[in-house]
């Protein structure tokens, strides 16, 4: 890098940029970088899916608190006292407060026996937390409102589904652009787009197989797979246009550490601590998680929301890499007749 003689000298930034790395400098960067994202995917994940705590239970209660108080506090302190009861007038309101999601568990206690209905589909730890209430006092009654399928007895099969989506939608770009060459613009969108549906399709096939439940939310199911494949594969493109060989690094960390772990996939969000509560109901990974969960186990109570925030990622991705490597690829043709004129 040469300096222009008066002018300021070069910023730190801007000498790194000039610097010629030799072949081990690089190796021993990379490796640098590996290592210190493996320790980052370490530490979030223990801390965010190690040890899940209660913190705030959204929860139900039919009947007077004040009648029952030792099974309230039996309740409570299975849930470490982290339920925020509101009072229902009836059973069924209390169910279809579950059915919807607003609330994660509901307690009777107008029947002769106490009971506390929960609902594993919704939260598979959060619901053995709350089991846990037959130990503590049998005399509660626990009902399961929403079971999980014998199959997926952890409910760990909608977290698998999405991770591996999230991999196949960044990795296969990365190598796409490693190692097919220079693709015109308008055959990376066809080929983006029919990544997304026929990995998604053939995700939703093997996964519906694998728990021989192929049922009418299989065709949503592949629709929400397809916008999570473009979510992933666009942001993965999109670095690519900006920082180019690092892009990486941004997909890794955004969708692997930060989104998978905030997903509530593998922990509930409720045993989640901050941001990872708040970040699983506005991440794509997050929002897969939880619109696949309504359409196998909610099928009609579904909420809106999630697949409106999952389509807006793949949406804004996709467009914001599309016409960012339109304009490059627009000023690559416009300079290249010049550049054969000025060798001639």
């Amino acid at each position: 890098m040469t300096t222009v003689k008066g002018s300021p000298p070069p910023s730190r930034l801007a000498r790194l940029r000039g610097h010629q790395w030799t072949p081990i400098q690089r190796a021993t960067l990379i490796a640098a970088i590996a290592i210190g994202m493996a320790c980052l995917f370490l530490t979030t994940y223990s801390l965010a899916l190690g040890d899940p705590v209660a913190r705030r239970i959204d929860a139900g209660v039919v009947g007077n608190p004040a009648a029952r108080a030792s099974t309230v506090e039996a309740v409570q302190g299975v849930a470490r006292h982290s339920l925020v009861f509101r009072s229902y007038p009836s059973v069924p309101a209390a169910r279809q407060a579950i059915n919807w999601q607003h609330i994660y568990t509901a307690l009777d206690l107008t029947s002769s026996r106490p009971t506390l209905y929960v609902a594993s589909a919704a939260g598979a730890s959060l619901a053995r937390v709350l089991e846990k209430i037959s130990a503590i006092d049998p005399a509660v009654r626990v009902v399961d409102t929403h079971p999980l399928l014998s199959r997926d007895p952890n409910g760990l099969d909608l977290f698998y589904l999405m991770l591996v989506a999230t991999i196949i939608g960044f990795l296969t770009i990365f190598q796409v652009l490693a190692q097919a060459g220079r693709l015109a613009l308008r055959h990376h969108v066809w080929f983006v787009l029919a990544l997304a549906l026929a990995a998604s399709f053939a995700l939703t096939l093997v996964n519906a197989a694998l728990l021989e439940n192929l049922g009418l939310h299989t065709a949503e199911v592949w629709g929400i797979l397809a916008l999570h494949l473009l979510a992933a594969s666009s942001f993965a493109l999109l670095m690519a246009v900006l920082i180019g060989r690092w892009a990486l690094v941004p997909t890794w960390l955004f969708f692997v550490i930060l989104g998978n772990a905030s997903s509530g996939g593998a922990v509930s969000p409720p045993l989640l601590p901050q941001p990872f509560a708040f970040l699983s109901n506005w991440l794509p990974s997050g929002a897969t998680v939880t619109a696949i969960r309504d359409a196998v186990y909610f099928r009609h109570y579904q909420h809106v929301h999630p697949v409106v925030v999952l389509a807006i990622w793949a949406l804004v991705t996709f467009t914001a890499w599309l016409v960012i490597a339109g304009g490059r690829e627009e000023r690559g043709s416009a300079a290249a007749p010049a550049a054969a004129a000025a060798e001639t």
